[in-house]
């Protein structure tokens, strides 16, 4: 898939700035080191984009160094990240936080 661009949405947003909040709480500067990392996750998205299997019909990305999955749906060549979510949450918790991400977001995921 050819990814031009990476919109990250409020709501996925919003997700990270509260992980890095969690973070910082744990450590000084471990906030900002969540934040990079989970960046660069997302950036990745430019050439891995699309090849992830797909949970709660979007595409779901691992962070490679926190516990944490990147929720994204592929659009006219670009990624829109709908939610970053920690994996520990209970399940049901996940999908919750992932459909209404969908309603927020007005993407469609039935391509």
């Amino acid at each position: 898939m050819n990814i031009k661009h990476i919109q990250i949405l409020s709501d996925a947003l919003d997700d990270l700035l509260d992980g890095k909040k969690f973070y910082e709480e744990q450590g000084k500067g471990v906030g900002n080191y969540f934040w990079d990392c989970l960046l660069s996750d997302i950036e990745s998205l430019l050439i891995f984009g699309g090849v992830h299997s797909k949970m709660y019909g979007f595409h779901r990305m691992l962070s490679k160094r926190f516990p944490y999955a990147i929720y994204y749906d592929v659009e006219n060549e670009i990624a829109y990240i709908l939610a970053v979510l920690p994996m520990k949450k209970d399940p049901f918790w996940i999908e919750a936080k992932v459909n209404q991400a969908k309603k927020d977001s007005g993407l469609s995921n039935d391509m």
